[in-house]
């Protein structure tokens, strides 16, 4: 019997890819970089599975282009990438990655929000320069921690592992749900309270993205949020890049309206709004909130069984359109 073709569109940890060599026939993308679309289409043409990311459109016109296709497996948590209502459709399962990368983003927020904070990156740069002349009063001066407010929008899987972060630094939470319910974690743990996404943004001192990017969350963050938020806040998203609008958030950067920003997430990935690299009150990272070595590992393999479930005519475990198993 002939093993199935499986595609992957970028290099992955090995953990996942030798799993997937054990059942089916593996072509990786040697390339660090995104496969040309017309060239994806054609390499796809005789796959029963492709693994691929965030920077793949998996839409009608990919599935036409896999007749054989039974299935697609994001390496990502978000999905806002794939057509799943078309994929529904056609009775094909698709999946992310979900929960295995959950802490290591959550400790990438923090390290925006320490970074932007205390201003490490300037600090950083002067003493690289051989310019610093000794310490002195008024250097480098940044916004406190420790019991400010901290505002979570999106208290899901990474949004909640966020706020529990918080409770060295005694922070009150405050977090907003798209649903209306109660997060009964963060309620109990941390004595955080659900309030409207106004309020949220005049009390918080910090505020970390950790909402999908759906028609009502994209530039949810654009010139009137800002013009609420406190001028001493501070912003941080490892979400997804469209739930600002950067140009409105570079001209609050730029006036003071808001203290700072920290970035791992951007509007038109991997292009940069022209500005922001030049203020030193944001701190600009390439993607890699889920970039450790375990969660990394952990997502090929969570990617990798999803697809050999499929493969094998089974609900993978983090299905996203279920469904079609009924």
């Amino acid at each position: 019997m002939n093993r199935p073709k499986v595609y992957v569109t970028r290099q992955i940890p090995e953990q996942g890819l030798d799993l997937l060599r054990q059942k089916a026939e593996v072509l990786v993308n040697p390339e660090d970089a995104p496969v040309p679309r017309a060239q994806l289409l054609d390499i796809i043409r005789d796959c029963q599975g492709v693994i691929g990311l965030l920077t793949e459109r998996i839409d009608a016109e990919f599935f036409d282009a896999a007749p054989e296709l039974k299935g697609y497996a994001n390496y990502a948590v978000g999905f806002d990438n794939i057509d799943v209502p078309e994929a529904t459709r056609r009775g094909l399962p698709v999946s992310n990655t979900p929960d295995v990368l959950t802490n290591a983003t959550a400790e990438c927020a923090w390290t925006l929000l320490f970074s932007v904070a205390r201003r490490v990156v300037e600090a950083d740069k002067v003493m690289r320069s051989g310019d610093w002349p000794g310490w002195g009063p008024m250097q480098f001066i940044g916004g406190d921690v420790s019991g400010k407010t901290l505002g979570i929008v999106g208290a899901g899987r990474i949004g909640t592992a966020m706020a529990r972060m918080s409770r060295g630094f005694g922070m009150p939470v405050l977090y907003t749900s798209s649903s209306g319910r109660k997060n009964e974690v963060l309620e109990s743990e941390l004595n955080a309270r659900l309030v409207p996404f106004e309020e949220l943004l005049e009390q918080s001192d910090f505020i970390s993205l950790h909402t999908p990017l759906t028609p009502g969350t994209r530039h949810l963050f654009g010139a009137e949020a800002f013009a609420r938020m406190k001028r001493t806040a501070y912003l941080i998203n490892t979400a997804r890049g469209p739930v600002i609008d950067e140009q409105a958030l570079l001209q609050a950067l730029k006036t003071g309206e808001i203290a700072g920003a920290g970035l791992d997430v951007y509007e038109n990935e991997p292009a940069l709004t022209p500005g922001l690299a030049e203020l030193d009150n944001v701190i600009l990272l390439p993607h890699i909130g889920s970039g450790t070595e375990s969660a990394r590992a952990d997502m090929s393999v969570l990617a990798a069984r999803n697809l050999l479930a499929m493969l094998e005519g089974e609900k993978p475990e983090t299905c996203l359109n279920p469904e079609i198993y009924d």
